[in-house]
């Protein structure tokens, strides 16, 4: 349910904004009242999601969040634009399936450098402005870095680090009035899992382990994270917090009861 004041006057930014758990996030955010700072690699795409949202209270700041250089353009231009921030979402990322044996550098370096070293330097670069307004990081995390899969070792390790970096983030900057928290989807309707969502099969396979026998929307997972960037959790810090359907409820072993 959206809350229409909840977060106006706040300024958010949220990476990876032009598609999927990300853009669902933004529009969220804008809906409650909040400046939104919309990023993506291509422009285009995050100029289409600013239009429909008439523009107001809208930036668009597109490029590789991988970069430091970056992460400092975008933390200036938002701060130029809207004088602070207050929200930090970590939403940006990729995966790829495939062996770890089989995986190259390049792979590794891109999955590594987007869904971990990302966060790093966004973080890094937001944190002096977080802390004049008493501001807090959302991660967007996977319930695949609280535990690992078959074909995804390279994703399993980028999100693991960024569960446990949002630990640490709790531990340095609590006591200095900003939270860290992270959010950990199971598999969600996007752009990017059509592969797996659009497969009859695959799907039967996913509700066998998923208590509530379907893929997340989007937007189901954007509530828990205003949740945890307002008020209502300003005691909550350093939660790795699963937004899966019940996943992780289970101890992996099958179904015997039908």
């Amino acid at each position: 349910m959206t809350r229409p004041d909840r977060f106006t006057g706040k300024t958010v930014i949220v990476t990876g904004s032009s598609m999927g758990i990300g853009e669902a996030i933004a529009r969220r955010f804008h809906g409650e009242g909040a400046n939104v700072v919309l990023n993506s690699r291509k422009a285009e795409d995050c100029e289409k999601v600013a239009a429909s949202l008439g523009n107001d209270r809208v930036l668009v700041v597109p490029g590789d969040v991988s970069s430091s250089a970056f992460a400092s353009e975008i933390v200036e231009q938002t701060v130029a634009a809207f004088g602070g921030i207050d929200v930090l979402v970590n939403n940006a990322g990729v995966g790829r399936t495939g062996r770890l044996a089989d995986a190259d550098d390049a792979l590794i370096d891109m999955i590594i450098d987007i869904n971990l070293k990302g966060v790093l330097y966004l973080t890094r670069e937001a944190l002096p402005h977080l802390l004049k307004t008493g501001g807090n990081v959302i991660n967007i995390s996977s319930v695949s870095g609280l535990g690992a899969d078959w074909g995804l070792g390279v994703y399993n390790a980028s999100k693991g680090g960024v569960c446990n970096l949002t630990r640490a983030m709790a531990l340095e900057f609590g006591s200095q009035g900003v939270r860290a928290n992270a959010v950990c989807p199971s598999m969600t309707r996007s752009d990017m899992t059509t592969g797996v969502t659009e497969s009859e099969q695959a799907m039967k396979m996913l509700a066998n382990r998923m208590p509530l026998g379907r893929a997340a929307e989007p937007d189901e997972i954007a509530g828990p994270v205003l949740f945890l960037a307002s008020d209502d959790a300003v005691f909550v810090n350093g939660v790795n917090l699963p937004v899966d359907g019940g996943v992780t409820a289970s101890s992996g072993q099958p179904n015997f009861f039908g």
